[in-house]
């Protein structure tokens, strides 16, 4: 959108449709990139707006990804609730993978996941936080209830852990797993460093599993 078209816009619909823009330039460039590579300015830029105008409508670059990984548990959580539910032998190997699958196709909210407590909820109010948490915990609303469903000897504690686990080692692993050129060039000339080459989506549905089998071992012994 040109940037006088911004400087015009006056109408809530004009203003909501200001910030998705800037919410998928912010998007397209964190995919593009990674998240850490993206600035405030890289942002304006795409949207065609002066740095400055753009804090009227978000007061950092954080609160624009941590919006965007909001966005990210609100896709997520349905999506495998459903593939949960619609196990044929649910047990820890296929709940497990299920939770690795989900996570490792969405290599950009691995890479939120990752940044949200180390930078993202840093640098936001108070407010923003509480809105973000409190999507987190209507995700966990929807997963948890899909898992205990699927394994029935677990506890609504062993369900959030569950997601804690999946989802914090997916962020881990992903940065892991997405060096730069350089350490990755490294890594595949060196036989020595075959340990530091992560597959995502196996080991974390490996982790998740064994967890997961030694939750429903401790709840039926």
């Amino acid at each position: 959108m040109p940037t006088r078209e911004f400087q015009r816009a006056r109408s809530p619909e004009a203003k909501r449709l200001r910030e998705a823009a800037i919410l998928d330039a912010a998007r397209r460039l964190g995919a593009a990139r990674g998240i850490r590579q993206v600035t405030l300015t890289d942002i304006a830029e795409a949207v065609g707006m002066h740095k400055s105008a753009m804090l009227r409508y978000f007061e950092t670059r954080e609160e624009i990804f941590l919006r965007l990984t909001a966005e990210g548990w609100q896709d997520w959580a349905p999506d495998l609730a459903q593939h949960v539910r619609a196990l044929e032998r649910p047990d820890a190997d296929t709940v497990a993978a299920a939770f690795a699958a989900s996570l490792a196709g969405r290599p950009m909210f691995c890479d939120l996941l990752a940044q949200t407590p180390l930078n993202l909820e840093r640098n936001v109010s108070t407010e923003k936080v509480r809105e973000f948490k409190l999507t987190t915990r209507d995700g966990l609303g929807v997963i948890v209830p899909a898992v205990r469903a699927a394994l029935p000897a677990l506890t609504d504690e062993d369900g959030v852990d569950a997601v804690a686990t999946a989802t914090s080692l997916a962020g881990t692993f992903y940065q892991i797993a997405t060096p730069g050129p350089d350490v990755a060039e490294l890594y595949r000339s060196d036989p020595r460093l075959a340990h530091a080459l992560v597959d995502v989506e196996p080991q974390l549905t490996r982790i998740l599993a064994s967890m997961l089998r030694g939750r429903l071992a401790e709840r039926t012994g």
